[in-house]
C-alpha cells in the first residue's frame, strides 16, 4: 500500500523533508521519487462531515494577509471595470472571496446502491500542476514554489483578474481598494488584488501542516509526494468503487479528490456560478497553443514589471526611512 500522511504523520514515512527555509522564504522542497518535488493533497469526501472547522482554521491562519481596502476607491476607467467590494461581507463562507479561501460545497446525490446521500466537499485552490494562473499572468506576481504550491504575491498584484480569467474553476478572488495599483495607476491599473488559497506555504516551508489539514477532526485530506498521493487515491478507487478528480484535470492538480460516487452526478448536484467552482472535466489548458504563445509572450514582461514593482516598493520603504 502506498504511504500517504495524515494529520498526524506529516513529512514522515516516504516523505524526505528539508525543514530548512530558504533565504528568499520559498517553501522548502519535498523530495517524490518521480523527482517531481510537488506535494499534493488527497481529500477523501466521504469522511467529510461539513463541519466547517477547515473553513474557520483558513480563516484564522491567514487573516493578516487578507486585503484592507483604503475607501474611497478610485474611480476607474473605462467605466466598465467593476468594483469588487467584500470588505464588508467577510462573513460570507457559502463561497469563494478574498476573505475566504476555502469553502464546504453541498450535493445531494444517489449512490451505487441507489440510496440518497449529502457529500459535504471542502473546495479551495487546485494547485496545478502546470497553473496558467501563474504562467500567464502579466505582472509576474503569481507564482509556483517547487513542492507545487502556486500563490499570488499581493505585494506585487495589480488586480487585472488574468489569473481568474485563465482559471479553469475561476479560483481566484478581487477585492478593490488594496495593493500597488493604488500607488501607480489608480484609475487605470488593474483595481485591487487577487487572493486565494496558497495552501499555508510559511507553514509548509517549516515543515508544518496547512491550517485546513492540522484543524480537520475526520482526517478528511492526507498530503505528501503527489505520485504517492495519486497511488493511494487509485488504491482506495479501486477497492470501493469510487471516482478520481484532479489527477488529469488541467493537466494534472496538486489537489485530488476521490469521491465515492461520480463526479458527474456531483457536477449536477452542486450549486455553481461565481466563486462557486465546478467538477466539470477539464482539458490541459497550457497545452493549448495559444495558451502557449500567451506565455512566452507575457514571461519577459511578467519579469520586467515583476522588477519594477520591486524597486518601486523598496524605494517607497527607503523614503519612508529617510521622513521619519
Amino acid at each position: 500500500m502506498a504511504k500517504t500522511l495524515s494529520r498526524r504523520s506529516f513529512l514522515k514515512g516516504s516523505v524526505a523533508a528539508a525543514c530548512t527555509v530558504a533565504a528568499a522564504s520559498v517553501p522548502a522542497n519535498v523530495a517524490a521519487s518521480d523527482g517531481s518535488g510537488q506535494l499534493a493533497t488527497l481529500i477523501d469526501i466521504s469522511k467529510c462531515v461539513g463541519c466547517e472547522e477547515c473553513v474557520y482554521a483558513c480563516r484564522e491562519s491567514n487573516e493578516k494577509k487578507f486585503p484592507n481596502p483604503e475607501k474611497p476607491f478610485p474611480k476607474m476607467y473605462p467605466p466598465r471595470v467593476k468594483v469588487e467590494d467584500w470588505s464588508e461581507k467577510k462573513e460570507v463562507m457559502d463561497r469563494l472571496t478574498p476573505y475566504n479561501w476555502l469553502f464546504i460545497q453541498h450535493a445531494e446525490v444517489t449512490n451505487k446502491d441507489g440510496e440518497s446521500m449529502e457529500l459535504t466537499i471542502p473546495r479551495r485552490c487546485m494547485h496545478c500542476v502546470n497553473p496558467p494562473c501563474v504562467k500567464l499572468c502579466p505582472w509576474g506576481a503569481a507564482q509556483q514554489y517547487s513542492n507545487g504550491i502556486s500563490r499570488i504575491d499581493t505585494d506585487f498584484c495589480l488586480g487585472g483578474s488574468k489569473c481568474r480569467t485563465v482559471c479553469p474553476w475561476k479560483i481566484p478572488q478581487r477585492q478593490t481598494g488594496d495593493g500597488l495599483y493604488l500607488n501607480l495607476l489608480p484609475s487605470l491599473a488593474g483595481n485591487g488584488i487577487m487572493n486565494k488559497c496558497d495552501r499555508c506555504y510559511q507553514k509548509v516551508a517549516k515543515g508544518k501542516l496547512p491550517a485546513c489539514i492540522e484543524s480537520c477532526p475526520e482526517n478528511v485530506q492526507t498530503i505528501g509526494p503527489r505520485d504517492e498521493i495519486i497511488k493511494e487515491a487509485r488504491r482506495i478507487a479501486k477497492e470501493t468503487s469510487g471516482f478520481i478528480y484532479g489527477a488529469e484535470e488541467n493537466g494534472g492538480t496538486n489537489t485530488i479528490y476521490i469521491s465515492p460516487v461520480s463526479f458527474e452526478a456531483i457536477n449536477e448536484s452542486i450549486e455553481k456560478g461565481r466563486g462557486k467552482p465546478h467538477f466539470s472535466p477539464v482539458k490541459n489548458q497550457m497545452a493549448q497553443g495559444n495558451m502557449l504563445a500567451a506565455a512566452i509572450a507575457i514571461a519577459p514582461v511578467a519579469g520586467i514589471s515583476l522588477a519594477i514593482g520591486k524597486a518601486y516598493k523598496a524605494a517607497k520603504k527607503m523614503s519612508g526611512k529617510e521622513d521619519m
